[in-house]
């Protein structure tokens, strides 16, 4: 959700506070329009991130709750792009998404962030990202870590103009920070960004 992140993974470079230089799209404009929304589903912290260390976050569209997130209009190369750059792939393929918009998941490989779903569409766009393969209740939570709490943070405050109180008890209380993470320890990260 972060904008610094976005223009990462389209410009190329590292996101504030990550880890790992992204190369960049073959398209590095920025998206045509951008835009928050709400997704039905479960935004949950799983595995070990390489970049932020901790808990990475996911998407279960199939677990009850909501999750706040951020849509950008952007092109199907600029998705492949990004795509391939979050699955430690080199970009330059566009993806087939056939599969996806006609079932609403597409599994592209084993990986972390090899599952393509779409969330419902946004006027006539189909609402697209990508998440691992397995639910959120069949694997191990791990709590996220200081800076990627902040970037994430961050990303809900730019999408949604939420302040660091409501951010943090958003964060906080999803699976893997929960129990881990106070509303007001997430609170106090974000207001010493």
């Amino acid at each position: 959700m972060h904008p610094a992140r976005l223009a990462a993974y389209l410009e190329g470079g590292v996101a504030p506070g990550g880890a790992r230089a992204h190369p960049g799209c073959r398209d590095p404009r920025p998206p045509r329009w951008s835009t928050a929304l709400t997704l039905p589903g479960l935004l949950y912290f799983a595995t070990e991130s390489a970049v932020w260390t901790g808990g990475r976050a996911f998407y279960d569209p199939h677990a009850p709750g909501e999750t706040a997130a951020h849509a950008h209009l952007i092109t199907l190369g600029q998705l492949s792009d990004i795509a391939a750059q979050e699955m430690g792939r080199v970009p330059g393929v566009d993806l087939d998404l056939t599969a996806v918009l006609r079932s609403g998941r597409a599994r592209l490989g084993p990986g972390r962030y090899e599952t393509l779903v779409c969330a419902g569409t946004l006027e006539g766009h189909p609402v697209l990202t990508f998440t691992a393969p397995w639910r959120s209740v069949t694997v191990p939570w791990n709590a996220p870590a200081a800076a990627y709490l902040r970037h994430l943070g961050g990303g809900l405050r730019a999408a949604h103009g939420w302040g660091a109180a409501r951010a943090g008890e958003y964060l906080a209380s999803r699976p893997g920070a929960r129990g881990h993470w106070t509303a007001h320890e997430v609170a106090a990260l974000l207001n010493a960004a």
